[in-house]
């Protein structure tokens, strides 16, 4: 009987508390089809567009170049990059021109640096200059050198696409957009004039100084392209806030791995060669640079002025590398 007892206010507790949890939600109201005055939307990037006479239309994805403000009125995108956005397109930039590089050395199979290695060299920077000037001068305001955007406000502004609104279960909104203006789209432009130059200026100069092997660095610009241009489309907004610490990862494995080829392991011999080589000298500074640029990203990103005592450090992982070369040599392992 006390068991009893005891178990039947418990019971009617459980019945109160699964009754009003599964009572039906509250519908979502809002006004659909074209309003006579402003309303809200539903959905994190719907919004109305002015129609001119004073209504405004339905709910739905703002034109390119505009952006819903709280009041859901999609509003001109009147912003400029900030520093962190300039340093993101930066490292867009220097992907293709990394990977022209590598592969210009790969088909010239040359240790030290030739007339001919040099002139392709140039011709890659060429190329991705010319291609980045294009992409700024094309972009709004066109044929400056500016940019007008959005504020990127979260990682949620790459992705719009998963945050269509599906309001009382009636239907989806699509309002997908382009959230950070122009820093999603520029960057296919960019991918594209850099095949579009390299397809104009590299055959003739490898033929003329790379005969039969410089065509391999073409071929490998027409995969490494559209895979780079696959992977903004899909990481985009993970590559932005992430970028800074791939740069320094990449640049310790680059630089560990550069100097893991040299014949002479010794502490002397890694030395010298750095100075006596204008090749290792050439690489050594450029992962120097890499380095020192994912270092400002983090602290742009956070936030934090302490660039140049950071920078001191940029010589750190090749002086530990060399340090530490005679305790890794496989001979002295038994």
């Amino acid at each position: 009987m006390a068991t009893r007892r005891f178990l039947l206010p418990v019971l009617i507790a459980c019945t109160f508390c699964f009754t009003t949890a599964i009572k039906e939600p509250k519908s979502f109201a809002y006004e659909k089809g074209i309003v006579a005055n402003l309303s809200h939307c539903p959905g994190r990037y719907c919004g109305r567009t002015s129609l001119g006479n004073g209504s405004w239309s339905a709910c739905g994805a703002c034109e390119r170049g505009l952006r819903s403000n709280a009041s859901s009125a999609c509003q001109i995108c009147k912003d400029e990059p900030e520093l962190y956005d300039w340093l993101y397109l930066g490292f867009m930039g220097l992907l293709p021109l990394t990977f022209h590089l590598g592969c210009i050395d790969a088909a010239a199979k040359r240790r030290t640096f030739t007339k001919e290695v040099m002139a392709l060299y140039a011709s890659a920077v060429v190329e991705v200059v010319v291609a980045a000037v294009a992409t700024l001068l094309i972009a709004d305001p066109f044929g400056e050198f500016r940019i007008r955007s959005c504020k990127e406000r979260g990682l949620a502004d790459w992705y719009p696409l998963f945050h269509n609104p599906n309001p009382n279960y009636e239907g989806v909104l699509h309002c997908t957009q382009e959230a950070v203006y122009p820093l999603y789209s520029m960057v296919f432009v960019f991918y594209t004039l850099c095949l579009m130059v390299m397809l104009l200026i590299r055959p003739l100069l490898s033929s003329k100084l790379l005969p039969g092997r410089g065509k391999s660095a073409i071929y490998s610009a027409l995969y490494f392209l559209p895979i780079l241009i696959f992977t903004h489309a899909i990481g985009a907004g993970l590559i932005y806030y992430s970028f800074p610490y791939l740069v320094i990862i990449l640049s310790v494995v680059s630089n560990a791995a550069h100097f893991a080829f040299q014949l002479d392991q010794s502490m002397p011999g890694l030395l010298l060669g750095c100075i006596r080589d204008v090749r290792n000298l050439v690489i050594l500074i450029g992962h120097w640079g890499l380095h020192a640029y994912g270092i400002i990203a983090i602290m742009v990103l956070n936030d934090k002025d302490a660039y140049g005592s950071l920078c001191a450090l940029v010589p750190l992982p090749a002086v530990f590398y060399i340090l530490t070369s005679r305790f890794t040599d496989p001979s002295n392992m038994s």
